[in-house]
């Protein structure tokens, strides 16, 4: 800095000093910034901490919503749908009632079994939900009957039950059972739930092996039987206890575990049923055995192409499904969980195994921002155009420079206090896009009016700025505030909808006044190092 440059700047200085008690928000911020030599370095930190924001926060789809509930379910053998309701259902919904925060319940009686569902007001949260319904159902446990059976509670977790990835298997040659393909898929599953933030992993349309016994109804009567007495008998094969022996030896107890014994078809077959005639009755008198998928479950998946599809040929396939936990980064899952499938490919083509990415919300998420991101850079070259008619090339030039900055800004901050990006925060950034560069706009313009005034002679480009910025800071802080006001409401809105428009009411007014700093601060520094003093 040469000494004619040094006296100029010390002389800003003083008068910057002599006039800050007649200066707002904005002026202030001017005067001090305008020529700081860290300014330039404070605003190459800004980016560089827009682009980590960028790349660090977590993004998805859909916001997640934050809903609590469960269901208690209550067995009492041998007891009617009635005496259900009765006994178990209306009592449990009595103390239930008692919780604070429950919104809805809903029960079902049945032979056996009762079942209360209960859901919470949206927002609750999930945990402290979770452990007041269990309190509630154990400190209640004497007024159930003294039949029924330990209380199952089982709790519903939506932001790890929707998938954020799915993948469809099916068998490329009829030599591949369906009960062979579970068994390879469910050990792939296994593999991926090893993945880091993967939260579950889910199986559908899978058949799994088991032995069937069809029962004939004609020998059943032929043989004077119940379908009972065959379940009964059936039943009490399928358990393994031990059996625990009273001797000691070396002061301890000898256990011997009792084998079932089942371990193929013809060990089924000849388990003893009943007499009929004087003669012992067994299973392949009554019924036909075989080894085989689980035929109760009707369900099954189909896999259509659309090449295939008006032909009406379609493909039984099995679902392998993913979840994430919550606030985990779907893009970063995704690209983990395929990137595992690349690695087993051959393995899955040598067992005629093939696979279809039916679900992707890693790709659909970044594709998302990705998409905004040039649509952004759009919005800010068509701003710059007519800037650019409006009061010049480099006027237009500082305008769209602050934009990035704002952005980054915006995004750091959001990465600070948790959210992430999904596609109702990038609904929001692009709506206040319009907004973003309105203080910068107005700070430019009363500036490029100032520099054009008779009043502006013998006055410096640094001086100017400070004068113009701070002549217009509080109008343009007041209208900035009435816009962030107008998103404050939307803060109350309750139910799934306020949960789902959340990061609009946390974006937009973050926006706003991030604008308003940038263009306080770094408007009357561009001007500074880019405009020259032109004839008024």
């Amino acid at each position: 800095m040469s000494c004619s440059e040094e006296e100029i700047y010390k002389n800003d200085v003083l008068e910057a000093k002599k006039n800050s008690c007649h200066q707002n928000i904005a002026g202030k911020l001017a005067a001090t910034f305008i020529k700081h030599p860290l300014t330039l370095i404070l605003g190459l930190v800004i980016l560089v901490l827009g682009y980590l924001s960028l790349e660090l926060t977590p993004r998805e789809e859909n916001p997640q919503i934050k809903v609590a509930g469960g269901a208690v379910i209550v067995a009492m053998p041998g007891a009617k749908a009635n005496e259900i309701q009765k006994v178990i259902i209306e009592p449990l919904e009595k103390k239930i009632r008692e919780i604070k925060g429950i919104e809805n319940i809903f029960s079902t009686a049945r032979d056996n079994v009762g079942i209360v569902q209960v859901q919470y007001y949206i927002g609750e949260d999930k945990g402290i939900s979770d452990l007041k319904l269990y309190d509630q159902i154990m400190k209640n446990m004497d007024a159930l009957p003294k039949t029924a059976m330990q209380p199952i509670i089982k709790t519903m977790d939506i932001d790890t039950d929707i998938p954020v990835a799915t993948i469809a298997f099916y068998s490329k040659s009829k030599t591949l059972t369906d009960t062979e393909l579970f068994k390879k898929i469910d050990y792939i599953g296994h593999s991926i739930s090893k993945i880091n933030n993967v939260a579950k992993i889910d199986l559908k349309g899978e058949k799994k092996e088991q032995f069937n016994i069809l029962v004939s109804l004609k020998k059943l009567k032929k043989y004077k039987m119940t379908l009972g007495q065959v379940a009964m008998t059936l039943k009490d094969i399928t358990f393994e206890l031990p059996d625990i022996k009273g001797a000691m030896q070396n002061n301890s107890f000898t256990v011997f575990g009792l084998d079932h014994g089942i371990r193929s078809v013809n060990d089924i077959s000849n388990i003893l049923i009943d007499s009929y005639d004087g003669k012992p009755v067994y299973v392949k008198d009554i019924a036909t055995v075989a080894l085989g998928s689980n035929i109760q479950d009707k369900k099954e998946n189909i896999l259509y192409s659309k090449l295939h599809y008006e032909d009406n040929l379609a493909q039984k396939s099995l679902t392998l499904t993913v979840s994430k936990l919550k606030g985990a980064n779907t893009v970063v899952i995704n690209k983990e969980v395929f990137a595992y499938f690349e690695t087993i490919k051959d393995d899955l083509e040598a067992n005629n195994i093939g696979y279809v990415i039916t679900r992707d919300d890693g790709y659909t998420a970044n594709h998302a921002v990705n998409e905004l991101m040039f649509h952004l850079l759009i919005s800010v070259v068509i701003i710059a155009i007519l800037l650019i008619f409006a009061l010049g090339f480099k006027e237009a030039l500082i305008v769209s420079l602050t934009v990035p900055m704002i952005l980054a800004l915006t995004l750091f901050v959001g990465l600070m206090i948790g959210e992430t990006i999904n596609r109702i925060t990038l609904f929001a950034l692009l709506l206040s896009l319009g907004l973003l560069v309105d203080a910068a706009i107005i700070v430019i313009e009363n500036i490029h009016r100032h520099m054009h005034s008779s009043h502006s002679e013998g006055k410096t480009i640094a001086q100017i700025a400070v004068e113009a910025t701070n002549e217009i800071g509080n109008p343009t802080n007041v209208a900035t505030i009435a816009i962030i006001m107008t998103f404050i409401p939307m803060f109350f809105v309750g139910g799934m909808m306020g949960q789902f428009m959340h990061p609009l009411p946390v974006f937009v007014p973050i926006a706003l006044f991030m604008s308003l700093f940038v263009a306080y601060i770094f408007t009357p520094y561009l001007v500074n190092k880019l405009l020259k003093k032109k004839g008024h």
